[in-house]
């Protein structure tokens, strides 16, 4: 059962970010002594964001996003992979709170779900990314 819902959960983050017309990088840095940043972004359509930062194994992690439009949700994909998320945000909500699996590079990936792409909606978000 829990093979099923994990095969379940990585065909929905397949399916909701195989189709980007676009994923933007862009690596977030803390400032030195902090431990948390803060974005403000906006997509639209089936473009993405992914949100690159480095952490430790053991770490803990907290994600949370505040944007204007209800179809738009954040993936938390692991060091090494390339579309196989730990946290999927449409299934999940807007709040991840969880302890890292691995050392390396996290992809926060911001995207709209197919229903709103489709229709070439915007929306506009605010991330907060915090890891102790």
């Amino acid at each position: 059962m829990t093979r099923l819902l994990l095969s379940l959960a990585a065909a929905v983050l397949v399916a909701n970010t195989a189709l980007a017309d676009d994923i933007r990088t862009e690596r977030v840095e803390f400032h030195k002594g902090a431990s948390s940043a803060t974005v403000e972004g906006q997509v639209s359509g089936y473009d993405s964001v992914d949100y690159v930062l480095g952490a430790r194994e053991g770490q803990s992690m907290n994600v949370s996003m505040a944007t204007d439009n209800t179809s738009n949700y954040f993936n938390i994909i692991p060091p090494g992979k390339a579309d196989e998320a730990i946290f999927v945000g449409s299934i999940s909500g807007n709040q991840f709170e969880g302890t890292l699996p691995a050392s390396g590079d996290y992809k926060i990936r911001v995207y709209l779900m197919r229903n709103a792409a489709r229709r070439d909606e915007t929306a506009n978000y605010r991330l907060e990314m915090i890891i102790n």
